[in-house]
């Protein structure tokens, strides 16, 4: 098993963090960024709700903890500089919908989390994406086109050459995931039950029932937030999410060389540099796109094609010690954007999944919608998300109250 920069405070510890909760308001399933943005966000909305929150290991133990920690905006595959006036359109309010994210974060405890505010730059590899984001900086507020030579001198401290431009975004920044998670797991004040696979779900009473392997939770809703891993407890949506590999590697502490967050090849590549001087870098997934399939955690020769994105585009990196790989499993839906949808016959349960490698981008705002809706209320974005925009949609799963307005059952 690898393990992440992030998760080194977290080695696994017998027993689970509290007693099993057997009733609940709401009951989340799944403790990395989405799962409890949610918890965070039903608590910001209610803050008498009774929340419970069931991991299978601990809080952000999966790719919510595996990850660079790019706080960014946009979305993968949507271009808001679009020649198509729908793709336009659409991609539009998903970056608005991820600055609301963005802006979410920026109004927490980033210190909690080591959140620093620094704007992002995605870097063109090629003439074709150098187009795109030339076209982009020509609509969206707060981004620049940076031509080659400017964006290499912005750069010029890391070396960096080989880039056909970049975009940058002021608005943007880097933290540590995993305390990210955890900060949010404890502002919703929930009760979280680790170590607690959830082994089953079903209708009961009026409401739902959580099997785990501790015990059954009941409450009024359940919203499961498994990502890659949701076809594993519930295979009605096995055809909407494929689990994807993601590795990355942290050197050793270098020089100073790198004070953006930088995101390249269309997404394929990203890199950062931390406080303590390591450099994080991930990505190459497309170089292996066969193999970085499946579940399996594991580092393999991507992890040569890393090293030498470094060597080739940031050579004042020289050749740098690593001191640690890993990897992640990312739930890729078939579009590139997460959906939510109800679970086929169990009214009051609800899903979150496919969010393809950007739940960072969206975890506050995500939360606070799948909130408004497990409370009763509509979000103005639901429709970015509608399960339905899918032929293999489950049966059953459109939008719907979700048993009614929860806060009216409590009154």
């Amino acid at each position: 098993m690898t393990r992440s920069v992030w998760q080194e405070p977290l080695a696994p510890t017998a027993g689970s963090s509290a007693p099993l909760a057997p009733e609940a308001d709401v009951v989340i399933v799944g403790g990395g960024a989405i799962g409890c943005a949610t918890a965070w966000a039903l608590h910001e909305a209610d803050p008498t709700l009774r929340l419970v929150i069931v991991e299978a290991e601990h809080l952000a133990f999966g790719a919510s903890g595996r990850n660079a920690g790019f706080v960014l905006l946009g979305a993968p595959g949507a271009d808001p500089g679009s020649t198509n006036a729908a793709e336009r359109e659409r991609a539009g309010r998903l970056w608005r919908f991820t600055h609301e994210n963005a802006d979410a974060i920026r109004e927490m405890d980033g210190d909690a989390f080591g959140l620093t505010w620094t704007g992002s730059l995605i870097a063109a590899g090629d003439d074709d994406e150098a187009t795109m984001l030339q076209r982009q900086a020509d609509v969206l507020e707060g981004t620049e086109w940076l031509p080659p030579d400017a964006l290499h001198k912005r750069l010029a401290a890391s070396g960096a050459r080989g880039f056909r431009g970049g975009l940058w975004v002021e608005t943007g920044g880097t933290l540590d995931p995993a305390a990210y998670v955890r900060y949010l797991a404890r502002a919703s004040g929930a009760t979280v039950l680790d170590r607690s696979p959830m082994t089953g779900l079903a209708a009961r009473g009026g409401g739902v029932a959580v099997q785990t392997a501790r015990g059954e939770v009941r409450a009024e809703r359940a919203v499961v937030c498994l990502n890659a891993y949701l076809p594993r407890v519930l295979p009605a949506f096995a055809d909407l999410v494929r689990p994807v590999r993601a590795q990355m590697l942290a050197t050793a502490p270098l020089a100073p060389i790198l004070d953006v967050p930088v995101y390249s090849h269309d997404g394929y590549y990203y890199l950062r540099q931390r406080q303590d001087g390591r450099l994080l870098l991930g990505g190459a997934r497309h170089l292996h796109r066969d193999a970085e399939v499946g579940y399996e955690d594991a580092t393999t020769a991507l992890q040569g094609d890393l090293e030498a994105y470094l060597a080739a585009h940031f050579p004042a990196a020289g050749t740098p010690e690593v001191e640690q790989r890993w990897s992640g499993t990312m739930g890729f839906s078939p579009d590139g954007l997460p959906f939510v949808a109800d679970v086929p016959e169990i009214p009051g349960a609800v899903v979150a999944s496919g969010f393809t490698g950007h739940g960072m981008g969206y975890s506050a705002r995500f939360g606070r919608l799948l909130a408004r809706r497990t409370l009763g209320d509509q979000d103005p974005a639901a429709d970015l998300f509608d399960v339905r925009r899918f032929d293999a949609a489950p049966e059953a799963a459109a939008p719907s109250a979700s048993g009614g307005d929860l806060r009216a059952q409590r009154a």
